[in-house]
């Protein structure tokens, strides 16, 4: 199995973690430190030896920062994991604070007074971040102290090593373009911005521009490293090089001046004293490097990451591998909606289901000839009140039974070597009450909402993230995340910089993958999260219009389950979606199934009664 069920984090790890690091800083002269979540790539998933954050709190979500005090401590979380920190962080030590109303930097404003000497490692903070602490520290007095060594590493005596899993060659087919093609691109967009080199920070784009993929990391498959792209060609890669086989090892060293991790620092500065032009994406490199460029006489660029469009807008190659992997993923998961039907309310747990799924994934994999890699993130499987907790981690300690009168969730996905899936389905276990229909159909007329939008060239996420809130606000309730994260291909299931959201600045463009996933949760009852994956398509005009359009392209193919509909609160056009999508999962995924699945999914995909006024 990808997925593990041992505690997810363990509250009892602080009080004498706290206190080690507490005697460091008295020793060290310092009056506190801060922790994030994140490690020098600033990824989403970190390795075992870069989990900080989680070995000192016990806090495991994938977002949040510590700051520890001589005399008191913090956790800072958004609203993803207000109920999950308390769980897992003792709070007799640490206090609650949330990321999003009052993060680190303004948190500091109001609680470091005049002197008072904060630590932290500039290699697990970016340039933004950093401006942001240091503009905060400047008004109270206080003073930013950047460490040549975190004191975590110090304290943390049986620290992992860092992974070294084997480096592997994307096929072509998969990609859609050669490497040295993307490089070039990639050269030419450096010199146009009035840069010499930009710095690869992110695993992500250095998958994409080599056309590589790894193991270093849970549930995505990137390997660890930096590059130094060069606008005159002469790049440099910097990987442990013991991931290589003779194979990559050539591949590689056709492309980029190869060179070990430890070798990255000293060519930082050999390019700054060189008087490089050196371009740092501010949101996703490392302050240390902006240190290092400075201090050694370079210049340093602002500029984002020169690969992140690139690789967010995908090639038809990636969009066709997409479309065959949800197939293929959408027979897995009717494999086990099916199954899980035929249960008895009270026969299953939470880790029940996540087992099935994948073997149900893993099934289909072999039988289409093209396996299941990993599952793309743990899989969140909340019965009852767990569904409430929006990124819940199941383990054995918190596994529960899937009662009669429950609501049952499900988001999941699978990483196959053709494209990354997402999908999150919510079903009753037994009856459900009127309630529970009522906000599942306003949870789903925001995602049609989302799904029939059309839209002109120049949106943002932001622009249209209210359209899958309206149907929740018009009856007073709302959900505390963005509605859609953008997916890589083969690569990280939650991909910048596109997004649907509040905060999503980016415009949409085509080829952007997305999810559409807006969700209720009523703590302590229920959760309900109707998720699938959509595409940005070629604008296009409208008959009669003016300007010509984008709109999405559902790729996830599964269907939503129809007893929690209350066709009265669709309106004619929204029916219409829903019977339509369903006749195109029952055509496209039918003839993966047979027998008693089949039997299931043609009852599942059935048209509803068109009852709807409007």
């Amino acid at each position: 199995m990808f997925q593990t069920f041992d505690s997810a984090g363990d509250p009892a790890v602080g009080k004498p973690r706290v206190a080690l690091l507490r005697q460091w800083l008295a020793a060290n002269g310092l009056d506190g430190f801060i922790v994030p979540r994140a490690d020098e790539h600033q990824g989403e998933y970190v390795a075992d030896r870069s989990a900080r954050l989680k070995w000192l709190t016990g806090f495991s979500g994938s977002a949040g920062v510590a700051i520890v005090l001589r005399d008191r401590a913090f956790v800072f979380v958004d609203g993803r994991y207000t109920l999950q920190v308390r769980h897992e962080v003792d709070l007799d030590i640490f206090s609650i604070e949330s990321l999003v109303d009052n993060p680190p930097a303004v948190w500091l404003r109001d609680n470091l007074g005049k002197g008072a000497r904060l630590g932290f490692d500039p290699w697990l903070h970016t340039v933004s971040e950093v401006k942001a602490l240091q503009a905060s520290a400047d008004k109270t007095g206080a003073v930013l102290v950047p460490l040549d060594r975190n004191p975590i590493d110090i304290i943390w005596k049986d620290q992992p090593e860092a992974p070294v899993a084997p480096v592997e060659l994307h096929p072509i087919g998969f990609a859609g373009e050669l490497a040295k093609d993307k490089l070039a691109r990639l050269a030419t967009a450096i010199a146009k911005d009035g840069a010499t080199h930009a710095v690869l920070t992110d695993p992500s784009s250095i998958a994409w521009t080599f056309n590589i993929r790894g193991g270093d990391v849970p549930h995505t498959p990137l390997a660890l490293g930096f590059a130094i792209l060069a606008a005159d060609g002469s790049h440099q890669l910097f990987m442990d090089r013991r991931k290589f086989s003779r194979q990559v090892a050539a591949y590689l060293t056709q492309l980029a001046e190869p060179h070990e991790p430890g070798e990255f620092e000293a060519a930082i500065v050999a390019l700054a004293k060189g008087g490089a032009k050196i371009a740092l994406d501010p949101v996703l490199a490392a302050d240390r490097l902006r240190m290092l460029v400075e201090d050694n006489d370079g210049t340093v660029f602002a500029a984002p990451d020169p690969a992140r469009i690139p690789r967010a807008t995908k090639s038809q190659a990636e969009i066709n591998g997409s479309r065959a992997a949800h197939r293929r993923d959408g027979a897995a998961v009717a494999k086990l909606l099916c199954w899980l039907e035929r249960q008895k309310p009270g026969s299953l747990d939470e880790i029940a289901v996540v087992t099935k799924l994948e073997e149900t994934r893993r099934q289909t994999g072999e039988e289409t000839q093209m396996p299941l890699r990993d599952i793309s993130f743990d899989t969140i499987s909340g019965a009852g009140p767990n569904g409430a907790i929006m990124h819940y981690r199941v383990s054995r300690a918190t596994s529960r039974k899937l009662q009669a009168g429950e609501l049952f969730l499900l988001d999941s996905g699978g990483q196959y070597q053709d494209g990354t899936t997402d999908i999150t389905r919510t079903v009753p276990i037994g009856q459900p009450t009127e309630e529970m229909r009522e906000r599942f159909t306003l949870v789903l007329k925001g995602m049609i909402g989302i799904s029939t939008l059309r839209f002109p060239a120049g949106t943002r996420g932001s622009e249209i993230d209210a359209v899958a809130r309206m149907a929740l606000w018009k009856h007073g309730c709302d959900f505390a995340h963005g509605t859609g994260h953008g997916v890589g291909s083969y690569l990280a299931v939650h991909e910048g910089p596109q997004r649907i959201a509040r905060t999503g600045t980016e415009k949409l463009l085509e080829g952007m993958m997305l999810s559409n996933e807006p969700g209720y949760y009523k703590e302590g009852s229920y959760g309900i999260r109707i998720e699938n994956l959509v595409l940005v398509t070629p604008a296009a005009q409208v008959e009669g219009g003016d300007i010509a359009m984008h709109d999405f392209e559902t790729l996830t193919l599964a269907p939503i389950d129809t007893r929690l509909v209350r066709t009265d609160l669709l309106t004619r056009d929204e029916l219409h979606w829903l019977d339509t999508y369903h006749a195109r999962v029952l055509a496209e995924i039918g003839p993966m199934l047979d027998g008693e699945t089949l039997a299931w999914l043609e009852k599942a995909t059935a048209p509803l009664p068109h009852d709807a006024k409007i």
